[in-house]
């Protein structure tokens, strides 16, 4: 008889006891690691959740670096803007003040102080984190402001803010030093004032005149260009008779000159002499008047239009907000005054009215948006033919969204629009848009800077694109569209935050341009109106740098980036507790109770000593035994 022989190993108890090891192998690892298994296999049916929630995690890791980063342009961004409020607060006390003395270079010492602050000020602008500069908009590796020097002074082949500056001035005073107004003496008794040249940009506007001269005729303003005459009849006036003359500056303030007829001796300021002769000669005192009259034009000229000129030209070279100029032709029969935004679109001589006007019917499209003229009655984008200039300019600005309102200025119409490369106006009435002062069609914007259109400027009657060879200031982009949209960053799932900024922003742009012109004008330090000049522009500069109603300001940046560091806290708070919540599920797929696995390890090593007793038992098994 034959017995096989117990293969202990191939034995089912055998099979048993080396499936024992392996579990206690497994579970001295979980308890050493913490962890259920090594691979995706021994994780169980949960694991998908674990799987999902360390995805989760991943993403909110990226927001956590992307809020990071984004944080710290915030901070310098706002660092930068806290830097711009100080600057404007030291410039403005500078310009409030009324210290009024010149220094050899014909400038006090609150200029010399904005001369320096624009430099700071361009540094800030010029602001980097990393390589990219936060003032550009989308150019972020693009300088957003070009240098301080070059923007003053300009290059060897572009003229700087000083240039285009000299040039205004010139142009605004005019040859004469009258602000482009002409004098003279008709007759005897008479006294004329007229503008050199209807349409002009530049030198001082007849507003009105009013009187209160016994005995005299006042005619005017009126006519193309524009003047008015008083003429005192022959008859002298009486003591404290006034004339009264008031003109428009190139900025759009307005200032009054105001004679009294005087018998006082000496003749005080601001008064003309009324003849005291034997017998009394009337026509000596219209002399007197013309005499005080011209001295209290070229005073005028020589102070607040000086002053408004360097405005102008400050607005001239930093402005972005680009423009269409027209000089309209009016229907009235002379002598004519020039339009006002008051003029009629259409209408019969002698009507206030361009000519030829529109009718009903005709159409003007604006960036693609159609205005159609009616009868009467007119309502969403329709213009009633009697509506005036000023009506049409607010339905264009509604169109192009300017933040600069197109204006009637001079006898002059300027349309204004913040992207110039959009600007596209047709009619189908050429002839009344060319009555408007648009020649050619379609109309289009200027870029600026603008530039005094001929040489010598004194004589010029015109403004021009400066483009090509005047220093361009912002480098950065400037497209349409909100400059916060130029930096966006998803910092959640369903949530992004913008925090673009650009320097040409109009709060930035406005402070930037006011501290230049101060920092820049100079005047002789002995001249006759020097200290006017500088008064009048220091007054203009504080008003430049106070906050109007309307208009951006800094703050308003400051707190647009704030709101999206708002935006970023509050993410990050939701992100932390999801973080927490997806931890915990990730920890219940996959992490081993070292409780349970030592429970487990004990139960296991009881029955492997058992099964090792059994096997012992086995191995003393004898044949005699067995049998």
């Amino acid at each position: 008889m034959a017995i096989s022989s117990i293969n202990y190993s191939s034995s089912i108890l055998g099979a048993q006891i080396r499936n024992i090891n392996q579990q206690l192998t497994d579970l001295s690892t979980q308890l050493s690691t913490g962890k259920l298994s090594q691979n995706y296999a021994g994780m169980g049916t949960n694991e998908g959740f674990a799987i999902a929630g360390r995805a989760q995690l991943s993403n909110i890791a990226g927001y956590t670096d992307t809020i990071t980063n984004v944080n710290v342009s915030i901070n310098l961004a706002n660092t930068a803007l806290q830097s711009l409020t100080k600057i404007r607060s030291t410039v403005q006390t500078g310009s409030a003040s009324t210290a009024q003395d010149l220094n050899v270079n014909g400038q006090t010492i609150a200029q010399n102080t904005a001369a320096a602050q624009f430099g700071s000020m361009v540094g800030v602008l010029n602001t980097q984190t990393g390589n990219r500069y936060l003032f550009s908009g989308t150019a972020v590796n693009t300088q957003s402001v070009a240098n301080a020097g070059d923007i003053i002074n300009g290059t060897t082949t572009q003229a700087g803010f000083k240039t285009v500056m000299a040039e205004r001035q010139a142009a605004d005073l005019g040859t004469s030093g009258m602000g482009r107004l002409v004098q003279t003496q008709p007759t005897a008794s008479s006294v004329q004032v007229s503008e050199d040249v209807a349409g002009s940009p530049f030198g001082l506007k007849i507003k009105a005149v009013s009187s209160t001269l016994t005995g005299a005729t006042v005619t005017g303003p009126s006519g193309s260009p524009v003047s008015f005459s008083v003429d005192l009849n022959g008859v002298n006036p009486n003591n404290g008779d006034k004339l009264s003359i008031q003109f428009t500056l190139p900025d759009g303030t307005t200032e009054q000159i105001d004679l009294t007829a005087s018998s006082a001796t000496p003749t005080p300021l601001g008064s003309f002499a009324i003849d005291a002769s034997t017998p009394v000669n009337p026509n000596n005192t219209a002399a007197n008047l013309n005499t005080a009259l011209n001295t209290a034009i070229q005073k005028l000229a020589n102070t607040s239009l000086v002053a408004a000129s360097a405005i102008v030209a400050g607005d001239n070279f930093f402005n972005t907000a680009s423009s269409a100029i027209g000089t309209p032709v009016n229907n009235q029969t002379a002598p004519a005054a020039p339009v006002t935004g008051a003029t009629a679109l259409s209408g019969a001589s002698p009507s206030d009215s361009i000519s030829p006007g529109f009718v009903a019917g005709d159409t003007i499209t604006v960036n693609g948006t159609t205005l159609t003229f009616v009868a009467s009655g007119a309502t969403g984008n329709q213009l009633n033919v009697t509506d005036s200039i000023q009506t049409l300019l607010s339905k264009v600005d509604a169109i192009t969204g300017t933040s600069k309102p197109s204006t009637v200025h001079g006898g002059s119409v300027t349309i204004n629009t913040d992207d110039a490369a959009s600007l596209n106006i047709t009619t189908s009435n050429t002839g009344a848009l060319s009555a408007l002062g648009f020649s050619s069609t379609p109309v289009t914007a200027t870029q600026p800077p603008l530039r005094v259109g001929s040489s010598p400027a004194s004589s010029a009657t015109t403004l021009v694109n400066g483009s090509a060879n005047t220093v361009k200031w912002y480098l950065g982009n400037d497209g349409p569209g909100s400059a916060r949209s130029t930096a966006m960053a998803r910092v959640d799932d369903a949530v992004t935050v913008q925090y673009g900024a650009q320097a040409n922003e109009d709060a930035i742009r406005r402070q930037l341009q006011a501290i230049a012109v101060f920092g820049t004008f100079s005047t002789s330090p002995t001249g006759q109106y020097s200290g006017g000049q500088v008064s009048a522009l220091s007054l203009r500069t504080t008003q430049a740098l106070t906050q109007q109603p309307g208009q951006q300001r800094i703050e308003d940046i400051q707190t647009d980036i704030a709101m999206a560091q708002n935006t970023m806290k509050d993410a990050s708070t939701r992100q932390t507790q999801a973080k927490a919540q997806l931890q915990t599920i990730i920890d219940q797929a996959e992490s081993a109770s070292p409780d349970q696995v030592a429970s487990e390890i004990l139960a296991l090593q009881n029955a492997l000593q058992a099964s090792y007793q059994v096997t012992s038992n086995l191995a003393q098994l004898s044949l005699v035994k067995f049998l």
